[in-house]
């Protein structure tokens, strides 16, 4: 019977864990440099956060899928955990730059605020970008540091 490393379960499920928690506070705190801070209503705000939160928690379990089926190993997080990690970094922010480009410039789904600095040559927002670039590091770095760490969703000790 094949089996990951230890925790892997665990692992995953703290990362989409704090997947949710970080980005729905980036959500809220970026909102100023989103034309709808000053446009939307509070339903249209709130709204928002929400979809943006879930799609977002969306796109990271997608992205640790694709980096654990590319880079992955059997015994993951024990091994190549640093290699699924810059998988999730770079899938995400190659998805950023896409998504953003399609829905600013092609769509106009969404607009950035003054406040919003742009990355020169990419046109995209740093915010997007950098919540990419920071939130699955830090969610996976934690969630693999507190793998051994009881808590009640997914520990076996527990379950």
């Amino acid at each position: 019977m094949m089996r990951g490393g230890p925790d892997w379960l665990l692992t995953i499920r703290r990362y989409l864990l704090a997947m949710v928690l970080g980005n729905l506070a980036w959500e809220v705190l970026l909102l100023p440099l989103y034309s709808l801070w000053q446009s939307g209503t509070t339903r249209e705000i709130a709204f928002a956060v929400l979809h943006c939160t879930l799609g977002d928690v969306a796109i990271a379990a997608g992205i640790l899928a694709i980096s654990l089926a590319l880079t992955g190993s059997g015994s993951w997080p024990a091994q190549r955990f640093g290699a699924v990690l810059a998988g999730c970094v770079i899938l995400g922010a190659g998805y950023t730059i896409y998504s953003e480009y399609l829905n600013v410039v092609v769509r106009r789904a969404w607009s950035y605020s003054a406040f919003m600095p742009i990355v020169p040559g990419l046109g995209t927002g740093l915010g997007p970008l950098m919540q990419w670039l920071v939130l699955p590091s830090l969610a996976l770095v934690w969630a693999h540091r507190n793998d051994t760490v009881p808590i009640a969703i997914g520990n076996p000790a527990i379950d």
